[in-house]
């Protein structure tokens, strides 16, 4: 009888150890979503391929797309942002009839859950309206603005983003400005940081009254770009007028034309960077793709200070568990 005793004790123990060592090992990975854009030699864009056609990379290890789809059937979340800003008074009509053309076009088309969150900003930022698809109320705001003060670019994208993050399907920011930052207390690093929790695709249009270089913001241009490429949007630099309609009937065209694939990460080697580094490929020849350079995941801290790992910013987990 003891010695029974003794094996179920023996055994009990190890099935502690055992459950114990894994819930240590357990990785409950987050699915990632990439926005992605493929388009030819020729700068067309490319909307017939299929999943088979796509390769994701996470740190450079090839991973199994879970989730593909054509965009278009996919909600959108769009939030616009304006720069009113001192430096826009003169462009800012040319800005917000534009701005109403976009919207119109966006809303008579894709998905009727499409919604718009509108923002104005110069040295503060602005909520004017929460997601709607209201054209006229965005249209009344739009047509009232005026120009005064510096501008928060790197702010405005910080609590798009922050509000972005909450809500389902695709998400974009489109934001719409003369040049670079003057006034935010954010930095770019942190805006651009926000924007890639959020999974949102950033889409600057610079309005530029000047077309000569010397006369321009240009390192704030180039922080755009930046932004852009990091979150696999694209920077257009319109002049006010047919220039800036293209642009904004561009930005609608790609919406309309985009795939979304979606992966568990699987495999990946932990570093202390929580920045995973995404590469994603199109394996036709003569085409190219626009996706989001990385996203914020599992690192080596995790794994040792959690049972689990949905590892994906563990405070904002927190923060929306709260709300």
């Amino acid at each position: 009888m003891c010695h029974s005793w003794a094996k179920l004790a023996l055994g009990v123990l190890c099935a502690a150890a055992f459950a114990q060592q894994s819930s240590v090992i357990k990785v409950d990975v987050k699915l990632v979503h990439v926005i992605a854009t493929v388009k030819n030699n020729s700068g067309d864009l490319v909307g017939n391929l299929g999943k088979a056609d796509f390769q994701v990379f996470d740190r450079g290890i090839p991973q199994e797309i879970a989730v593909f789809d054509r965009t278009t059937e996919q909600p959108l979340s769009v939030a616009l942002l304006i720069d009113n800003s001192g430096s826009t008074a003169i462009e800012l009509k040319y800005e917000a009839e534009s701005a109403n053309k976009f919207l119109k076009a966006l809303f008579n088309s894709g998905n009727s859950n499409d919604a718009v969150q509108l923002y104005t900003f110069n040295d503060e930022v602005r909520l004017e309206r929460r997601w709607t698809r209201n054209y006229q109320s965005l249209e009344k705001i739009l047509k009232a603005m005026k120009g005064d003060a510096g501008s928060s670019i790197y702010d405005a994208i910080h609590y798009a983003s922050q509000e972005l993050e909450l809500r389902e399907g695709r998400k974009v920011i489109v934001i719409v400005t003369d040049g670079g930052d003057t006034t935010s207390a954010t930095s770019l690093h942190k805006a651009l940081f926000e924007a890639q929790l959020a999974d949102a695709v950033i889409y600057p249009v610079v309005v530029m009254p000047i077309t000569n270089p010397a006369g321009r913001n240009t390192g704030g241009e180039h922080s755009l770009i930046f932004m852009a490429e990091g979150t696999g949007g694209r920077t257009f630099f319109p002049t006010v007028g047919v220039e800036l309609d293209r642009a904004f009937a561009d930005i609608i065209t790609e919406l309309r034309t985009q795939y979304l694939l979606g992966f568990y990460p699987r495999d990946v080697p932990l570093t202390k960077d929580p920045f995973h580094a995404l590469t994603v490929k199109v394996k036709p020849p003569g085409l190219r793709v626009s996706a989001r350079n990385g996203y914020y995941g599992d690192s080596e801290s995790d794994a040792r200070s959690q049972a689990g790992g949905d590892s994906v910013a563990p405070e904002r987990k927190k923060k929306r568990q709260d709300q």
